[in-house]
């Protein structure tokens, strides 16, 4: 069978990296103004676009790990309005839309530090 996924292109590096940066520094200076969260204490640390470049996914963690499938919640109910102060900092033909994940990469290194530990033991 062959592999119908295409290698994601320089591009998508790109505007996902502008958006990644973009979205941190409004988290950071907490202009999304979302109701009961606290955007300062959110990492942005992975943007992923789609190849048509009208969808982001975002993968974000919360400061400690801490309450993070509400934090995605309410991000994910206030992506409108991330997506609307972000139309201001970013000229774009199409802004793409937001969908927010939570980011297991952290969890996963964890593992994998705990798993070579054993093995050094």
């Amino acid at each position: 069978m062959k592999n119908s996924a295409k290698p994601i292109t320089q591009r998508q590096l790109r505007v996902g990296e502008m958006i990644k940066q973009a979205i941190g520094t409004l988290f950071i200076k907490d202009e999304a103004k979302i109701p009961s969260l606290s955007t300062r204490e959110i990492t942005v640390t992975e943007v992923r676009m789609s190849p048509d470049l009208k969808t982001a996914k975002i993968f974000v963690m919360p400061l400690g790990g801490k309450n993070t499938e509400q934090t995605i919640e309410k991000l994910k109910m206030s992506s409108f309005m991330i997506r609307k102060v972000l139309s201001k900092k970013i000229i774009m033909k199409f802004l793409p839309k937001l969908f927010f994940v939570k980011d297991n990469s952290f969890d996963y290194a964890e593992k994998i530090e705990n798993l070579i530990k054993q093995t050094n033991k």
